[in-house]
């Protein structure tokens, strides 16, 4: 077996430790060239797409990679952040920033040497390039923490994956730890809470609030996926967070793609039914997306927006993602610091680290980070 290229190993090197964040992935540019790159990655996945690879090419290569990406990159277009040096997917800029910031939060509290890096799992920078860089560093262990508070075989399943096949072709492999879930940890909760409450405290409290998670396939329930369960419990954890009664909110699942049956109800027809019902305003927050991205700027914010205004609807509000705020940052550093015990020399002072994420937190907004 050949191995990839690597380090020779020196005695007496101190081993350095990895915080690896790794979020799905974006097209580099809004261009239809760089989106039909990203999503033949994406949907040549047999974590993402379960159909046999002799039924599904034809139609992947036939039909859907010479029809979507000109549609899929004008609704990148919509939301791409080209504000100068910082110009870039939102779901990158964000991811981005959060490692930076939970290395400067950690840094208040962490002796040992820490590296905090990102990784995207289709597209740039990728797993492969990261965990390469990171061994190059020194990193010998090294705490996969997918983005994804729920889990689902088509998102942190196949991040797994491919951490696997990188180790596969290492000759001298890190020690490695997963982070497999989050949906109900109480710092996340938080974090969520407070996002939501900062919202209503600007503009007021909706008539319903309706908490879209992304879509997957019924099948997948079926076939042993725990993700509805677990978008389920965070939907009732942060309902409870907020001191809602049950009539106050609603989950619901976007991003329904093709014809099979998804789970239900889907995000688009629960808003127009809401319209035609009366609902004098809706928001909707997205506690499956720690970033925003395409699927809440422009899915949501854009294209459920007007479809329920179109139905009669009258007031439409997109709750931000988590992105850069606080708790989150904060909430971060305490499921990395979880799954990181035994790793680290620490003395963790909360308070230290909190008043450090708050000069984090103003660097980042002075380089451009929204509110």
């Amino acid at each position: 077996m050949s191995y990839q290229p690597e380090p020779a190993y020196r005695h007496g090197d101190v081993a350095k430790t990895a915080v690896l964040l790794v979020n799905l992935g974006t097209p580099e540019a809004p261009t239809p060239a760089a989106v039909r790159r990203y999503l033949r990655e994406f949907l040549s996945d047999p974590r993402v797409v379960e159909i046999p690879r002799l039924a599904w090419w034809p139609i992947l290569h036939g039909v859907i990679l010479n029809t979507r990406p000109r549609q899929s990159a004008r609704k990148y277009a919509r939301i791409w952040d080209n504000s100068g040096d910082n110009a870039g997917s939102p779901l990158k800029l964000h991811t981005e920033r959060q490692g930076r910031l939970l290395a400067e939060f950690l840094a208040g509290g962490v002796l040992s040497p820490l590296v905090v890096d990102y990784a995207m799992r289709y597209g740039a920078p990728s797993i492969r390039e990261v965990l390469a860089r990171l061994k190059a560093e020194g990193c010998d262990r090294i705490l996969v923490l997918p983005l994804y508070p729920q889990y689902a075989a088509s998102s942190t399943g196949t991040a797994f994956d491919e951490v696997a096949r990188y180790c596969s072709r290492t000759r001298n492999v890190p020690e490695v730890r997963w982070v497999k879930h989050f949906h109900d940890h109480p710092s996340y909760i938080a974090a969520l809470a407070a996002r939501v409450d900062e919202h209503w405290k600007k503009h007021g409290r909706p008539d319903k609030l309706l908490l879209s998670f992304h879509g997957l396939p019924r099948y997948t329930l079926e076939r042993g996926d725990p993700y509805h369960c677990e978008c389920q419990k965070t939907a009732r954890l942060l309902a409870e967070r907020l001191a809602l009664a049950e009539g106050d909110w609603q989950l619901s699942f976007q991003s329904r793609f093709g014809r099979a049956e998804w789970l239900q109800p889907y995000t688009l027809s629960t808003l127009e039914g809401y319209a035609r019902q009366g609902l004098g305003r809706v928001d909707v927050f997205c506690p499956g997306f720690v970033s925003d991205c395409l699927e809440t700027l422009e899915e949501i914010g854009i294209e459920c927006k007007d479809a329920f205004l179109a139905a009669g609807g009258r007031q439409f509000n997109l709750i931000p993602c988590l992105n850069e705020h606080d708790e989150w940052i904060r909430a971060l550093a305490e499921i990395a610091l979880e799954h990181l015990s035994g790793w680290l020399d620490a003395s963790w002072d909360a308070e230290a680290a909190k008043a450090e994420a708050q000069r984090s937190r103003e660097r980042a907004l002075a380089m451009g980070a929204p509110e």
